[in-house]
């Protein structure tokens, strides 16, 4: 169809979804669309198919990925494949011709081994192989130096455009359009929370705008009256000519994936094609994508790869002699992490956004059925978290964007490891005492933007040291943790959620948006569980009643965004007020047997049991600071949570410091924190609470109340209605600290009872106090107790259930 026919063709003007970009995930997800129903949206591309980053990539395809459900997303686009070219009888180029991961270093190793335990407990054809395997399988590559070979069966390669036209084929085939040269020049919101889409050929109503335009996501994006943490990158790769050595063969050879020499390499033609990450990479179209750019590619710059070449040369020889027929260099658009922002705008009403994705090809399937889930379901069937576009707010701004982006390109093959903390861009956002905790020694993280105490050096600007094994941090850590369970501790809790809702409505808002049943007693507070849509865990809040028409809600910092869909889906009452109080208000929670002596030094209000128990809650005066304190505390121990007004913060934190010298308390960083709630066996929104888990498996359901209406109970009834499919358990694991892994668990670790997968780590560190490697676990129902091995660093380390927790199983200290 040429231009002139395509744009003659009047528009539709309603469809239930309008996807805007056709590179491959803008078709992906108006294919997944149209299979879940919605066969008659329509997707606007404004020039040709694949224009942009799809026509020009490498078409790698791989399954594993250190996020479990990231993995599960790569399995499925690959499994796809295959099936949608016989669906369409449009050919996606597929090249099975399996994937060999190479392991130069330890922590590689370590690496591989873990994705491999994750690969049998999911059924995923990922497996160790021996040199003489290898070399069988790919006869060219210099095995020397190498510690540990994987081979993915699946892994290969596909041809990027016809994989698009797949996509494009069978959305059509259900019904679905793809108008061509046809761009967007508006996105209008309007009142009954539709959009209109203008375009010069006419306007579309729908009640789904899904910004999948690839490197013009930005300027679409910005019609809408939104900005994007994205930066576009040159990225380089080149395809020699005929190698005799592969002519030679009568079959294709597997791709390597030698990420400790940070290059990538495949079969093409008779030859090889090569890519590289590189460390002095170069960003592209700083303030805006040219809206006329295409198929365009930029000038050669191989000397910039040169190094990875190298090291590719000397892993595959054969390449030092061989000449380059092509080199492409084309532009690719990045997020801060180099995931994809995925999700519904939370402050507006049916816009999606599927930007800036990196390995689009492995990703395509798996990213274009989440979005049509969200779309229809209203929740994706995967937790997506690492995904949300709700993870970055405002103060990911263009400098830290270009900061971030820089960082993870040139470190694109660079291990992710457990408790990894990058410095670039930052501090973004720091609270007034964040210079005297450098100075005192805390080493710092980053959650939502905020820096934070991770743990206190000996020495001020210690950095951490980063592996699979214990680090640099964990014998300081302990330290710490036994010092508050000892004595006490002083723990920086500013980067929480903090809300207030106020008003004559307060309550029944509240009652109306949260499981449990809300404090109907002034000075009381609660646990709840926030339901997802599909009735599981969308999260977990502290909720007082500081005044008959005032509360204060507590939650998960990372997530207030994401938060924030729900709190817009109940509407407040008229007259009740809704405020943000994270940026305002700081907090401290004090903890430990001696924290009630050191804070009534402090204060005129009796702090003894009878007149502040557990779960009690009273505005009192601390050292001459206005405080709301919290009888609660994530340690599991006799605590308090102290929040103030950001301003008086530093006098707040030198009365704490000062009155813990008497007590032997000191600052205590959120590492230690970590562990200490897994002595008491408490869960983490993110970690072990998510929308996958439904209540009774969680064991939050004694919480959620039955006999009220709140957000999604119907879901939730019906989830609870059910068996459940697996249960959160503590576990013991032994020969940890004793064999040569030397490391705990720390998320993601598969759970074998012999061969038998049987569940997976959610979260795990060591408890210093209990003197125990500890693992929070979902098993399968109907897992026997005993016999069970968590493999660490892809190792089995046998484990046991604890029937309680090994700190304070009465809970007598916290409620001391």
């Amino acid at each position: 169809m040429n231009n002139a026919t395509s744009a003659a063709k009047p528009l539709q003007t309603h469809a239930p979804a309008v996807v805007i970009g056709g590179g491959v995930i803008g078709c992906s997800i108006l294919y997944h669309l149209a299979k879940a129903g919605l066969t008659d949206a329509v997707l606007l591309e404004r020039d040709e198919l694949t224009s942009g980053s799809s026509w020009h990539a490498a078409g790698n395809i791989h399954g594993l990925h250190d996020s479990t459900n990231i993995s599960r997303i790569q399995h499925y686009t690959m499994q796809l494949y295959g099936q949608l070219e016989e669906e369409t009888g449009q050919s996606v180029g597929l090249m099975r011709t399996g994937s060999l991961y190479l392991a130069q270093t330890q922590e590689r190793e370590h690496q591989l081994r873990l994705q491999a335990a994750k690969a049998k407990l999911y059924g995923m054809k990922f497996h160790e192989i021996t040199r003489d395997e290898a070399e069988r399988l790919h006869p060219l590559v210099n095995f020397d130096g190498i510690r540990c070979i994987m081979f993915e069966e699946d892994g290969g390669n596909i041809d990027p455009s016809g994989v698009t036209h797949a996509y494009a084929a069978g959305a059509r085939q259900m019904g679905a359009r793809i108008e061509r040269f046809t761009p967007v020049t508006a996105t209008e919101a309007q009142p009954d929370g539709t959009w209109i889409v203008r375009t010069p050929r006419g306007d579309i109503r729908t009640p789904w705008v899904v910004n999948a335009a690839g490197l013009w996501a930005r300027e679409v994006a910005a019609l809408a009256g939104i900005t994007l943490p994205l930066q576009p990158a040159e990225h380089q790769y080149f395809v020699t000519e005929t190698i005799p050595e592969i002519a030679a063969l009568d079959r294709r050879l597997p791709s390597v994936a030698d990420r400790d020499g940070e290059y990538y390499m495949r079969q093409e033609g008779q030859g090889l094609l090569i890519g590289a990450y590189e460390r002095d990479m170069r960003f592209w179209a700083e303030d805006g994508t040219p809206p006329d750019f295409g198929h365009e590619l930029f000038g050669d710059d191989l000397d910039r790869i040169m190094d990875n070449v190298m090291r590719a040369v000397t892993r595959v020889p054969v390449v030092e002699t061989a000449g380059v027929k092509r080199v492409v260099n084309g532009p690719m658009i990045w997020t801060p992490d180099g995931n994809v922002l995925f999700g519904p705008v939370p402050e507006l009403k049916g816009y999606f956004c599927a930007c800036g994705v990196i390995p689009g090809f492995s990703q395509s399937g798996g990213m274009g059925r989440s979005a049509a889930e969200w779309i229809t379901q209203g929740e994706p069937k995967y937790d997506l978290f690492g995904w949300d576009m709700a993870r970055y707010d405002a103060w990911a701004d263009a400098a830290f964007t270009k900061a971030r982006v820089r960082d993870s390109y040139a470190h694109r093959f660079a291990i992710h490891f457990p408790n990894e903390e990058r410095s670039a861009g930052r501090p973004v956002r720091t609270r007034p005492v964040y210079q005297q905790q450098l100075e005192m020694g805390a080493v710092m993280g980053l959650n939502a933007g905020w820096e934070h105490p991770l743990w206190f050096a000996d020495t001020p600007g210690t950095q951490d040291t980063n592996g699979f094994t214990r680090q640099n941090w964990w014998a300081p850590v302990g330290d710490e943790a036994r010092m508050l369970r000892d004595r006490a501790g002083i723990i920086d809790i500013s980067n929480f959620a903090k809300y207030r809702v106020s008003g004559p409505g307060a309550e029944d808002w509240l009652n109306a948006l949260f499981a449990n049943r809300m404090p109907r007693k002034v000075g009381r507070s609660c646990l709840t569980p926030l339901i997802g849509v599909r009735g599981g865990i969308a999260g977990d809040f502290t909720v007082t009643r500081l005044a008959e028409e005032e509360f204060w809600v507590i939650g998960s910092g990372m997530a207030e965004r994401y938060h924030r869909r729900f709190f817009n889906a109940v509407p407040l009452p008229e007259g009740t007020q809704f405020d943000s109080l994270t940026e305002a208000v700081c907090g401290f929670n004090v903890a430990g047997p001696n924290a009630r002596a050191m804070l009534q030094s402090l204060t005129n209000a009796s702090l003894a049991t009878a007149d502040f128990p557990f779960m009690a809650s009273q505005r009192i005066t601390l050292a001459g600071v206005e405080c709301v304190a919290l009888r609660v505390s994530f340690t599991g121990d006799l605590g308090w949570e102290l929040h103030c007004a950001e301003a008086e913060q530093p006098r707040l934190y030198a009365a704490l410091l000062e009155a813990g010298k008497a007590h032997g308390a000191g600052p205590v960083g959120s590492r230690a924190l970590m562990s200490l709630r897994l002595e008491k066996g408490y869960g983490s929104w993110g970690r072990d609470y998510s929308p996958e888990y439904w209540p009774q498996e969680s064991g939050l359901d004694r919480l959620v109340k039955q006999d009220k209406d709140f957000l999604n109970k119907a879901a939730v009834l019906d989830t609870m209605s059910r068996d459940a499919r697996e249960r959160l358990v503590l576990l013991a694991v032994d020969g940890a600290d004793t064999d040569a892994s030397n490391a705990d668990c720390t998320g993601g670790e598969p759970i074998f009872a012999g061969d038998q997968g049987v569940g997976r780590v959610t979260s795990g560190g060591y408890g210093y106090h209990v003197g125990l490697s500890l693992a929070l676990a979902y098993l399968k129902e109907g897992t026997p107790r005993e016999g069970l091995s968590v493999m660490i660093l892809g190792r089995p380390h046998r484990a046991r259930v604890l029937d309680t927790p090994p700190f304070d199983p009465e809970g007598r200290r916290l409620r001391a």
